[in-house]
C-alpha cells in the first residue's frame, strides 16, 4: 500500500485527508499521463476517461475538481453521474476508455470520500501507476528520463472537454438485464440501496426481469448513504423482509460492489454463504474451472468444512477483493471472495459487483427450486470471536516465539474442529487475534490466551 492510496484507493475524510486539492491533482496527473504514453506511440487522441460517483454531498466537489484537472492536462473525461464502482468498470473495458475513476469512498460514512482508479481493463490500477500518481502528488515526479516540479497545460484547441456519458450507465444496466437467465415474475425480492449508487440502478434490473421489488434505502439527500442501511447494518433489511414477506432481500453497500443476502425468514446470508452456494451449483453443472473456489484468511471454518464435504478445493488469500481477483486471473478461477460480502464472479465482471452477485443468487434458487434458506442449509457457520489488540510494534508482536507458542498451543487444541487466525492490520497499530470454534466459549477461552500472552510480553500499547 502507498502513502495515499491503500488496496481500495485514496479514502479519508472529505476537504481533511482527502482534499479536492488533492483531486485536482489526481485528475491533472492521469489526463497528462494517459495523453503523453499515446503521443509517444504516434497516437495524437485525447486521453478519454470515464468517471462515477457515489451519493455522498462531497462527490459532487471531488468530480468537479477531477474534471477540472483532466481537462485542463487536455483529456477528455466522461461523466456517467451517480453509478455503481462495477459500473465504471464494466464502461472503462467495454468502451475502450485509458481508465476509469470512481468516487466514492464505499461502506463509510458520508462525512469519508474516496478516489478508486481503474485500468482500461476495468481492473484496479496497477502498482506502479499509483505509485506515479503518488510521486507527483508529493512533488517529486521521475518519469520519461527527467524530473517533473510540474506536468504541462493543455492550451487552446487541446484542452481537453467533458462529455455527458450516461449511456454508458444505461449500456451496464442492459448488460446486468442481459444475464438474467429466468424469470423472476412471481418473486418477492426486497433491496436495500443504502442509499447510495445502486439506488437508481438496482430496482430497474428487477423490475426488467420480473420480479415484485420492494426497496429501502433508495432516499439519499447526501448525508444518509450507509446510515442505519446497507450490507454494513443488515439489520434493517432482515426487518423489511419479514414484515413484507418477501422471498429474499438483497443488500449493497455505498458504491454497490458488495452484496449481503437475507433469506424469507429473515436470516443473514453473508459472503461465506455465496461462495459456498454458487461454488456447490457450478460444480454440479461442472463449470467450476480448476475447482477451485478462492476465499482470503478470514473467511469461516464451517465454509471449508463444507467445500471438503463437496470435494471442492479452495485457495486462501490476504484480506481484499484485489487479491482475490489477482489469484483468480492467474490460476484460471470462476467465483472468490470476501466474507463482507465483495464476490466476484471472473466469467461476468472484474470487480466485485453487488447487484450481480443477487441476479446470480436468484439464478441458483430459480434452477434449483429452492429457497435461500435450503439453499444455505448444508454449510455451518462457526462461532467466531475476534480481539484488537493495540500494541507498539506489529511485527514484534507477531514474530515474539512465546506468542507463536501460544498460537501453537491453541491451534494443536482446535485440531480438525477449529482455527485460530493471527494478523496484523493493514492500516492501524494493531493486532487481531480470532478464534472460531465449535462454541463462542470455547473462542473466547483460546482468543484470550493469546491476547494474555501479547499483555504479558510488555507488546500492548498503554
Amino acid at each position: 500500500m502507498g502513502k495515499y492510496f491503500g488496496t481500495d484507493g485514496f479514502r479519508g475524510e472529505a476537504n481533511v485527508s482527502l482534499t479536492a486539492d488533492h483531486a485536482y491533482k489526481v485528475g491533472r496527473f492521469l489526463g497528462w499521463y494517459y495523453g503523453e504514453w499515446k503521443r509517444r506511440k504516434g497516437d495524437n487522441t485525447p486521453a478519454r476517461i470515464v468517471i462515477g460517483k457515489d451519493t455522498r454531498r462531497s462527490s459532487y466537489m471531488f468530480e468537479y475538481t477531477l474534471v477540472g484537472g483532466l481537462v485542463a492536462s487536455g483529456a477528455d473525461a466522461y461523466l456517467l453521474h451517480v453509478t455503481t464502482t462495477p459500473s465504471v468498470a464494466y464502461v472503462a473495458r467495454v468502451d475502450e476508455f485509458d481508465c476509469g475513476i470512481m468516487i466514492s469512498a464505499s461502506h463509510n460514512p458520508y462525512y469519508d470520500n474516496g478516489i478508486k482508479l481503474l485500468s482500461g481493463q476495468g481492473e484496479k490500477m496497477d502498482e506502479e501507476t499509483i505509485a506515479l500518481v503518488e510521486d507527483y502528488l508529493d512533488g517529486k515526479l521521475e518519469l520519461f528520463g527527467r524530473h517533473w516540479d510540474e506536468v504541462p497545460f493543455a492550451v487552446k484547441d487541446q484542452i481537453g472537454r467533458t462529455v455527458d456519458y450516461v449511456a454508458g450507465r444505461n449500456r451496464y444496466i442492459g448488460y446486468l438485464i442481459s444475464l438474467g437467465l429466468y424469470s423472476f415474475k412471481g418473486i418477492k425480492v426486497g433491496l436495500d440501496c443504502a442509499n447510495g449508487s445502486s439506488w437508481n440502478i438496482a430496482k430497474s434490473v428487477f423490475d426488467a426481469l420480473g420480479a415484485t421489488t420492494y426497496v429501502m434505502g433508495a432516499e439519499p439527500n447526501g448525508v444518509n448513504i450507509n446510515n442505519g442501511v446497507g450490507s454494513t447494518h443488515i439489520e434493517s433489511l432482515q426487518k423489511f423482509v419479514v414484515e413484507k414477506g418477501l422471498d429474499v432481500g438483497f443488500a449493497y453497500d455505498g458504491d454497490a460492489d458488495r452484496c449481503l443476502c437475507v433469506d424469507e425468514k429473515g436470516q443473514v446470508v453473508t459472503g461465506d454463504h455465496i461462495l459456498y452456494i454458487y461454488g456447490r451449483y457450478l460444480k454440479e453443472q461442472g463449470r467450476l474451472l480448476s475447482n477451485t473456489v478462492v476465499t482470503t484468511v478470514m473467511s469461516n471454518f464451517g465454509l471449508y468444512k463444507a467445500l471438503d464435504e463437496l470435494g471442492i478445493g479452495y485457495a486462501k488469500t490476504a484480506v481484499g477483493d484485489k487479491y482475490v481477483y489477482e489469484y483468480m486471473m492467474k490460476n484460471g478461477c470462476r467465483i472468490g471472495g470476501e466474507q463482507s460480502g465483495h464476490i466476484i464472479f471472473s466469467k461476468y465482471a472484474t470487480t466485485g459487483d453487488g447487484i450481480l452477485t443477487s441476479l446470480k443468487m436468484m439464478e441458483v434458487m430459480l434452477a434449483k427450486k429452492q429457497s435461500m434458506s435450503k439453499l444455505c442449509e448444508p454449510l455451518v457457520i462457526y462461532p467466531q470471536v475476534l480481539k484488537n489488540v493495540k500494541v507498539n510494534d506489529k511485527a514484534a508482536a507477531q514474530s515474539d516465539p512465546d506468542v507463536q507458542a501460544a498460537v501453537a498451543a491453541v491451534s494443536e487444541k482446535l485440531g480438525d474442529t477449529g482455527r485460530i487466525l493471527v494478523r496484523e492490520s493493514g492500516t492501524e497499530p494493531l493486532i487481531r487475534v480470532m478464534v472460531e470454534a465449535e462454541s463462542e466459549e470455547l473462542c473466547q477461552e483460546y482468543v484470550d490466551q493469546v491476547v494474555s500472552v501479547i499483555r504479558a510480553k510488555g507488546h500492548e500499547r498503554a
